[in-house]
């Protein structure tokens, strides 16, 4: 996918910060809308073919998890949040909300880029109004078939109980993506658990214990403190 073929939606009240995302893109190549609330931005959505939207959280007539809550009831569209908020609650509510990623302001280009091609790459995994079915997926030496429920590494296939692949499977399926701890325990466990951290706790180390070379250093399913886990891209 060329970075010509994607739009890109920035919604950013801040006029030198709006500018700056809208440079930094267009030096790359990108299509680019920037606008400075969420009613503008979601009429560029609902008109146009907008493939990854920036959305600041603090705008002037809506604030930002509304607008990803809005968005989700009809959307899959990549979601990256930039914000001054730095608290890890924070954080975890906007993910939680529906959004990728978020990133902390200030940010430099590079970063900003950064996670802009670990969103597309994403968007590439959903594939385009459902026509891809995704039945394996590989990250570095660690590889998942959906359909067999098998888990690979290093081309040998390792054994897994059957909530180290629900989880796996939850983390390939969102490579890349921080899964705040509250999501996770809803997916895997079920709304039971919703606050028994020390077990996804202890199940996360069971399965690093199979899948890391060193498990108190891990290379595939990272920790974002205070946030939740990511499966690593590279």
């Amino acid at each position: 996918m060329k970075n010509s073929s994607i739009h890109i939606l920035v919604i950013e009240d801040d006029p030198q910060i709006r500018n700056f995302i809208s440079y930094v893109l267009k030096q790359e190549e990108f299509l680019c809308t920037a606008v400075g609330t969420a009613q503008a931005g979601m009429s560029e959505l609902v008109s146009g073919q907008i493939d990854l939207m920036i959305l600041d959280l603090g705008l002037p007539d809506y604030d930002g998890i509304e607008v990803i809550q809005k968005v989700r009831e009809w959307s899959e569209i990549p979601i990256v949040v930039v914000s001054a908020r730095d608290q890890d609650q924070e954080k975890a509510a906007v993910l939680d909300s529906g959004a990728d990623d978020y990133l902390t302001k200030p940010f430099s280009a590079v970063e900003l880029l950064a996670r802009i091609r670990v969103a597309l790459r994403h968007l590439c995994r959903l594939g385009i109004g459902g026509q891809r079915v995704q039945t394996t997926a590989k990250v570095k030496d660690l590889s998942i078939d959906f359909e067999k429920h098998l888990v690979y590494l290093e081309g040998k296939e390792i054994h897994v109980t059957p909530m180290e692949y629900s989880l796996l499977n939850l983390f390939f399926h969102n490579i890349g993506k921080v899964l705040t701890t509250s999501y996770i325990l809803k997916e895997v466990y079920g709304v039971y658990y919703g606050t028994d951290t020390q077990a996804l706790r202890a199940l996360m180390a069971g399965l690093r214990r199979k899948i890391e070379k060193n498990p108190a250093k891990p290379q595939y399913i990272l920790t974002e403190i205070g946030v939740g886990y990511r499966l690593s891209e590279n």
